[in-house]
């Protein structure tokens, strides 16, 4: 099943630091983006037109190990991103898209959920991988838009745990890399 990962983070803000295929809107005031080992699942929400349908709570704020694009392909490592919006006020109505190449029997390539971005402090969007089907390399991208208004775009690569090896030892998966 997807697991994507939504919990409001109360972080410092921090400039928007956006890679060249990046699209952020003015409406977000700073955005981070990178890579996490799997955090503790405390909740889900209702996102029904997701695989799962529901995206997972996780408890704290995990921290990026890594503010890099290329994404292992293994069990319990997740990404994304954290947005602030811009001018104090929070966007609610937002709906996050995440663009993938084809997964599981029925070949999707693309899931919704709606989350709103808070204006006061970084909302996280994670998409974590929890199981084997779940693990297809390729361009990911990470979409969140109001209305027509795209409010960001994040793109990641999924590629095979020995592109990525300085990450390996994080998270545990040293043993795929032999």
């Amino acid at each position: 099943m997807l697991r994507l990962a939504i919990v409001l983070a109360t972080i410092l803000v921090t400039p928007v630091a956006a890679a060249p295929s990046d699209r952020i809107s003015p409406a977000i005031l700073a955005l981070k983006a990178g890579i996490i080992c799997a955090p503790q699942v405390i909740g889900t929400n209702p996102a029904p037109d997701t695989v799962a349908g529901v995206t997972n709570i996780v408890e704290g704020d995990p921290q990026f190990i890594s503010n890099g694009r290329q994404v292992p392909a293994v069990i319990g490592i997740g990404f994304g991103l954290k947005a602030q919006a811009a001018g104090g006020g929070n966007l609610y109505d937002v709906t996050v898209t995440v663009t993938h190449p084809p997964m599981g029997d029925a070949g999707i390539t693309q899931q919704t959920y709606p989350t709103a971005i808070s204006g006061n402090a970084l909302s996280m969007v994670l998409y974590q991988f929890d199981f084997d089907y779940e693990l297809v390399q390729g361009p990911w991208i990470i979409e969140a838009a109001t209305g027509d208004e795209v409010l960001l775009r994040v793109a990641f690569e999924v590629v095979a745990p020995q592109m990525v090896p300085q990450l390996s030892a994080v998270c545990g998966f040293e043993n795929l890399l032999s």
